[in-house]
Order: structure tokens, then sequence, then C-alpha cells
């Protein structure tokens, strides 16, 4: 669970700065963010959710 927050609030600071940078347009980061929702309430959620575990791991080991 807080590696979910974490990685949320991470991912929602970076789409922030790039939002505010004019890189990313306000409806494409909507349409982003409910891609996403729309995927996590799909089968394929565990699988993502433990790969994005594994490299979480990995990461921590360097």
């Amino acid at each position: 669970m807080a590696l979910s927050l974490s990685a949320a609030v991470l991912l929602g600071i970076i789409v922030f700065v790039l939002l505010k940078g004019g890189y990313v347009r306000v409806g494409s980061a909507l349409a982003c963010t409910l891609f996403g929702f729309t995927l996590a309430a799909t089968g394929l959620a565990p699988v993502i959710n433990s790969g994005l575990a594994s490299l979480a791991g990995l990461l921590s080991s360097f």
C-alpha cells in the first residue's frame, strides 16, 4: 500500500510539472488518467502491480 501511494504521489508530481511546463496538455493528461483507472479495474492489474513491485525492489538494491 505504501508503495502504491508513493508511486501515485510521484507520478502526480511528474504530471503536474509536465502540465505546468507545457509539455503535456490537460486533455492528454486526463485521457492517460482515465486509461489508468480503467486498466486498474481489469484482470491485468495484479500483473502490473507485481511488475512494479519487482522494479521497485530492483531499484532499491542499487
